[in-house]
């Protein structure tokens, strides 16, 4: 992952965890709920650990 791409993906994973789901987080990047939730995955994959617990009604 190159520093833009780490950039963009702490940035996604910062919004999430501050409004609580990547729908808003991805309406507030301009960008698409799909891109956030790729994002966040490929920061979990490059620290090697899981930092946010989904499922289909909920983020934590």
């Amino acid at each position: 992952m190159d520093s833009s791409q780490r950039v963009r993906a702490i940035l996604s994973f910062v919004q999430a965890a501050q409004v609580g789901s990547f729908a808003a987080a991805a309406r507030s990047l301009g960008i698409s709920s799909a891109a956030v939730s790729k994002n966040v995955a490929s920061l979990e994959r490059a620290l090697g650990v899981r930092l946010m617990n989904r499922t289909t009604r909920s983020l934590s």
